[in-house]
């Protein structure tokens, strides 16, 4: 087995090189490519969830920019629905979603963002379901119902300018966060992510370098891997071979609407390859062993599952926080915490309000957007929670840098001397304002956070 992955690793480095094709120096170009140039990180965790906007989830905590209030602390926030009647911000009655409402799709998140105005969220929201109640695109939840991300948020360095890459929905988003470009895609369906960035990936750079990485996730996967041996299966199986690929168009014409289902971890938004699938992608099981023993790679995706624990509608937002607190606290108690980052985040804004327009944004490259009518990739989606997560965090900070996705790639850019994939990512800010890698680590000792609303104990990790 030693001489067979010795051999896959070679051809794995040569391909990797080959499609690698950055925009410019590393940040420190004095120094090689792949020097670690931040030793006091050695592994950097991304857990990006599903589908919520910072006011959704974050917005009445008492931190950082959220909801607007009136004179009497309430929610301030309104906007109108088709009769011209105003809803206002208002706490949900419960943590379990609608299905399908509201929605984020291209065309309705800039309708909701309606150059500047946000006052699309409630109209974007109607008539999408007989019977569905367009009012929840103004609801919030509070710690009451996320007590450990409430917790997460007080604790450590707060992003309330964190917003999404682009005005779309799941599959461009996590694409910029990858390679720091969507590559022209505006939707979440299967026949569109048959493509590759010019510049190569997060994961080309990471191997043309010998750096480890993983992408974590929790659908049990050994089926998967044989079903694309096979070249059958999954969310990018047609890309083994021309007559997959026309399969695989023909079987998306009849199952459009549930495309996005289909997506299993965030690596395969671009296609990853049978060779990659089976060296990279690792189970939850994997992930909370390696925590514990120290062993995770360099880069680690965490990855919730998509249909149960994401936070996506229809689901209980409650499952998501227990899923995101499980990989929190084995991170905070694992042997490798004194020299770890992980970010907490989410792709998008699911639909959900939120008061901070969406600022301008630097074009990641040439590729225009695929049948996305008049709007370009040049501003950023809305905004969305994220915390980061380290014994270097600056304790009681709100950092309020302007920010996406490319955040994320441009650390670990930073961290390992490697160079930018595109104009995005270039431009984009590192998040050491939110470390302090000089002095003594602030939470050394993991602080205690509280429990999330739900257990999710014995959860199949796959």
């Amino acid at each position: 087995m030693g001489a067979v992955s010795r051999v896959l690793g070679r051809l794995e480095l040569a391909s990797a090189r080959r499609h690698v094709r950055p925009v410019g120096p590393p940040p420190s170009p004095d120094l090689p490519v792949g020097h670690h140039v931040l030793p006091q990180i050695d592994h950097i965790v991304v857990l990006m969830m599903e589908n919520h906007s910072f006011d959704q989830h974050l917005g009445t905590l008492g931190r950082g920019d959220g909801l607007p209030v009136d004179e009497t602390g309430a929610p301030s926030s309104t906007n109108p629905a088709g009769d011209g009647r105003l809803v206002r911000a208002h706490r949900l009655a419960s943590t379990t979603q609608q299905e399908g409402v509201p929605v984020q799709t291209w065309e309705a998140v800039h309708h909701q963002w309606a150059d500047g105005r946000l006052d699309g969220f409630v109209r974007a929201a109607e008539g999408l379901r007989p019977g569905a109640d367009p009012d929840v695109a103004m609801g919030h939840w509070t710690d009451e119902d996320l007590p450990f991300y409430a917790g997460l948020a007080r604790t450590f360095p707060l992003a309330d300018r964190w917003f999404a890459s682009c005005l779309g929905p799941t599959f461009p988003n996590r694409r910029f966060l990858i390679a720091g470009t969507a590559h022209g895609l505006v939707d979440d369906k299967l026949a569109h992510t048959i493509d590759r960035p010019p510049a190569g990936t997060l994961f080309d750079l990471l191997e043309a370098s010998g750096i480890a990485w993983a992408n974590f996730h929790p659908v049990p996967h050994h089926l998967h891997l044989a079903r694309r041996a096979l070249g059958t299966s999954g969310l990018r199986a047609g890309r083994a071979g021309h007559r997959a690929l026309n399969g695989a168009r023909q079987r998306v014409r009849r199952t459009e609407t549930t495309a996005k289902s289909l997506l299993q971890f965030t690596a395969d938004t671009y296609p990853l390859g049978l060779l990659r699938y089976a060296r990279h992608v690792r189970s939850i099981d994997h992930f909370l062993q390696a925590a514990e023993a120290g062993t995770l790679p360099a880069v680690s995706i965490v990855d919730p599952h998509f249909e149960e624990c994401s936070e996506e509608n229809p689901q209980d937002v409650r499952e998501g926080e227990a899923f995101a607190g499980r990989i929190v606290d084995a991170v905070l108690h694992g042997a490798g915490w004194p020299r770890t980052v992980l970010v907490w985040f989410y792709d998008e804004h699911g639909g959900y309000y939120d008061h901070v327009p969406p600022p301008e944004a630097v074009e990641p490259d040439d590729v225009p957007p695929r049948g996305g009518g008049p709007w370009r990739f040049d501003r950023l989606g809305f905004r969305v929670p994220a915390v980061v997560v380290s014994p270097f965090a600056r304790p009681s900070h709100v950092s309020s840098v302007v920010r996406d996705h490319t955040a994320v790639l441009r650390l670990i850019q930073r961290t390992w001397n490697l160079p930018a994939l595109t104009r995005r990512d270039e431009a984009a800010d590192d998040l050491l304002d939110c470390l302090d890698l000089d002095g003594p680590p602030a939470f050394l000792v993991p602080p205690d956070l509280p429990a999330p609303a739900l257990s999710r104990e014995g959860e199949d990790g796959g």
